[in-house]
């Protein structure tokens, strides 16, 4: 089912570019006022501080710079002139990358704007976009932005309020369906579209943190890793696939596994003052309340239990093997290891898929860990939260899933 798009297949993709990058300009202004309305309506919505929402609008606009989307589209599609005609391919047949049609991309509960980059990404692919918007209209701000850089977006760019399976949208009609979630909420998408629609699911995952005993070669460079280390646990409250939600330390360092913990404990109390914690549930408070009480039971006393009064956050060093991590907000495993082996037969034994893996070391065996459990990307701590835009979710492309190549013989 392919329909003429609205952005015309004669308008450079440099325009396209070009008016992205000066919209999300104007976003990345903390005083432009649809921002500042924005911030406010996120927070609410999802309960975060205004802290931790300015810090993910920061990330995600600052990163939509014209040169760097071009760049994402020429790694991806060997040329930005494939989107406007026709280029050469030595030894290949000339061939035109076109729009693949109609996108519908439903945004994730909990991820800040999360709908953005795919929709920016078919925008360029000249595709005609719809997003099923949460309930602070991020999106169909961002877009009526879009529509006073270049007003062929007003029609090609359009957002609607996604009120979860009530919504008896049709989603069988669009030529691309773009979707974050549950395993289930993405088998019931899928389940609903016909074979013509190319679905792109993107599965909520988890993320861990191995840090190297070499590196751990004195207070100094512990400390660095534990603060960055805090503030890829506190932001998002941990609900993100890209929070820290188990981390591995070698014991045999110069500071040991407890000595990095107390360590951590701290670091998590100043990147708390940093990012505040927002809107808790009842039941999310009560969980790690008592999450912390049966830890402190289980070690009679010993200091491997970090938290404070209110129990804001939760570090426990070495819980009981068979426990997985707590997924509750701001709570991190600690685990004690001699080698990455042990680290991944953890992770293989709770059945946790990674999406992204923080390290501080950088030995082979550490590297062969990441390819192991297929993270789709390696990162220093303190960086989880901020993915380079050409990284995608599962490792997928950005912008090749919108097009649909030709050639000058088809």
């Amino acid at each position: 089912m392919m329909v003429k798009s609205t952005l015309r297949a004669e308008r450079p993709v440099r325009s396209l570019v070009a008016a992205i990058a000066g919209a999300a300009g104007r976003w990345s202004d903390a005083d432009f006022q649809p921002r500042a309305q924005a911030l406010a309506a996120v927070a609410a919505r999802t309960g975060y501080s205004l802290p931790v929402v300015g810090f993910a609008f920061d990330q995600l606009f600052g990163s939509l710079q014209a040169q760097t989307i071009e760049g994402v589209i020429s790694d991806e599609l060997g040329s930005l002139e494939a989107l406007d005609g026709f280029v050469h391919r030595p030894g290949r047949p000339r061939a035109r990358a076109l729009p693949a049609g109609r996108v519908c991309i439903v945004s994730s509960r909990t991820t800040i704007g999360v709908a953005i980059i795919p929709a920016i990404f078919a925008l360029c692919a000249k595709c005609e976009v719809l997003v099923k918007d949460r309930e602070d209209h991020l999106v169909a701000a961002f877009f009526a932005t879009l529509a006073d850089e270049l007003l062929h977006f007003r029609e090609a760019a359009r957002a609607q309020t996604w009120d979860g399976e009530s919504d008896a949208f049709d989603l069988g009609r669009f030529d691309a369906v773009v979707a974050f979630g549950s395993d289930a909420t993405l088998a019931q998408l899928a389940r609903g579209l016909p074979p013509t629609t190319r679905f792109i699911p993107n599965a909520a995952k988890a993320s861990a943190g191995y840090v190297a005993r070499e590196i751990l070669s004195s207070q100094a460079e512990a400390r660095r890793i534990a603060h960055a280390a805090a503030r890829d646990l506190v932001l998002y409250d941990t609900e993100g696939c890209l929070s820290l939600h188990a981390l591995f330390i070698e014991r045999g360092g110069v500071v040991s596994t407890e000595q990095f913990s107390r360590l951590l404990g701290t670091s998590i109390a100043e990147a708390a003052r940093a990012f505040p914690l927002g809107r808790r549930s009842p039941e999310a408070a009560a969980g790690l309340a008592h999450a912390r009480d049966l830890a402190t039971f289980r070690t009679a006393g010993e200091q491997s239990v970090y938290s404070d009064e209110g129990s804001t956050y939760l570090a426990v060093l070495d819980p009981p093997i068979d426990a997985p991590p707590a997924f509750l907000p701001r709570a991190l495993a600690i685990h004690s290891v001699d080698a990455p082996a042990q680290a991944a037969a953890y992770l293989n034994h709770h059945a946790i898929v990674l999406e992204a893996l923080a390290v501080a070391g950088g030995r082979a065996d550490i590297r062969d860990l990441a390819l192991r459990l297929g993270v789709a990307r390696i990162t220093p701590f303190g960086a989880l939260q901020s993915p380079p835009l050409g990284v995608y979710h599962g490792g997928r492309a950005r912008i090749a899933e919108f097009v649909r190549w030709v050639t000058d013989e088809t």
